[in-house]
C-alpha cells in the first residue's frame, strides 16, 4: 500500500511539473475572428487556447507535421496543412477537435491562407501545372493562389502569381497579400535586395493589384484592421522585425512594437 501511494504521489507530482511547462517556439498563432481563441502549432501538432490564457487543448495527435492553422470566419472550423500523406495537403476540421477532412490531393505541398467570405472555400498556395501558354510557371518556391470548397471538391486557380498570407475583406471584394519576387528564405534576417517581400492589395471586382509598401527590405504578414482602412504588418524597416500599422489612403505608418534584439516572427 505504501509503495502504491508513493507511486501515485510521484505521478501527480510529475503531472504538476508537466502542466507548468511553458512551451518554447510556439508557431503560427492565429486569433479566431470572434476574438476568443488562439490556434497555434507546437511540435508539429495543432492546439487552441483562450486568448486570456489557460490550459491548451490539443487538436491533432498523429505522427505527421500539422501547421498553419487558419480560422473560418464564423470561428467554428480550422484549415491547416498536414503531411500525413507524404507531402503537405490542406485539411479542415472542427475547431473544438475531431476528425479532419482532406481537401487537396496533389503531389506537391499546399498551404492554406484564408477562408473566403461565407466560408464556402479555402484559399491556398501551391505549385500545380499551368497552361503551356502562360508566361509564368509555378515552382516549389514561386507558388500560385488556388481555392477549394471547404467541403471538398474541384480546385480553381485564383492568381497565377505568388500571393502569400492572404487576408480578405469582410465582403470578399478584395484582399491583402505579400508577394514573393524570388526564392528567398523566409527566416533570413536584415537583408535588402530585389528578393524581399512587399505587401499588395487586390481588388477582385476590378482585377487590379496595388503595391502598398516600398521598403527595400522585408514587409510581410498583412492583416486588416477592423475598419479595413488600415492594416497591420511585420517589417524590418526599424532593424529587427516589429509590428507596424499603415493607413491605406494616406500612407501614414506607425510603429507599434520596438523589439531590438529578437524579431517578431509571427503576427
Amino acid at each position: 500500500m505504501k509503495s502504491f501511494l508513493s507511486a501515485l504521489l510521484l505521478m501527480l507530482f510529475s503531472s504538476s511539473i508537466v502542466a507548468q511547462i511553458s512551451p518554447e517556439w510556439v508557431r503560427y498563432p492565429a486569433i479566431s475572428p470572434d476574438g476568443r481563441t488562439i490556434a497555434f502549432t507546437y511540435k508539429g501538432d495543432l492546439y487552441t487556447v483562450a486568448v486570456f490564457g489557460g490550459e491548451a487543448n490539443r487538436l491533432t495527435f498523429n505522427e505527421a507535421h500539422d501547421y498553419m492553422p487558419v480560422w473560418s470566419n464564423d470561428s467554428q472550423k480550422l484549415a491547416f496543412a498536414s503531411e500525413r500523406h507524404g507531402n503537405f495537403d490542406v485539411f479542415v476540421m472542427d475547431a473544438r477537435g475531431g476528425e479532419a477532412t482532406r481537401l487537396t490531393f496533389h503531389s506537391t505541398n499546399e498551404i492554406p491562407y484564408a477562408f473566403t467570405a461565407g466560408d464556402s472555400d479555402v484559399l491556398f498556395g501551391a505549385h500545380r501545372q499551368d497552361l503551356a501558354t502562360h508566361r509564368g510557371y509555378p515552382t516549389g518556391s514561386q507558388t500560385e493562389l488556388y481555392s477549394v470548397p471547404a467541403v471538398g471538391g474541384h480546385v480553381d486557380q485564383v492568381l497565377t502569381i505568388p500571393a502569400e498570407y492572404v487576408n480578405l475583406k469582410g465582403d470578399g471584394s478584395g484582399f491583402l497579400y505579400q508577394d514573393k519576387p524570388a526564392g528567398e528564405n523566409e527566416w533570413r534576417k536584415h537583408h535588402t535586395s530585389s528578393a524581399t517581400r512587399d505587401i499588395w492589395s487586390f481588388d477582385a471586382e476590378e482585377g487590379i493589384h496595388k503595391k502598398l509598401t516600398h521598403f527595400n527590405g522585408e514587409d510581410r504578414n498583412p492583416i486588416f484592421d477592423e475598419s479595413e482602412t488600415s492594416f497591420y504588418y511585420l517589417s524590418e524597416r526599424a532593424g529587427s522585425f516589429n509590428v507596424f500599422k499603415k493607413e491605406i489612403s494616406s500612407g501614414e505608418v506607425t510603429q507599434l512594437t520596438n523589439f531590438e534584439t529578437h524579431p517578431v516572427r509571427f503576427l
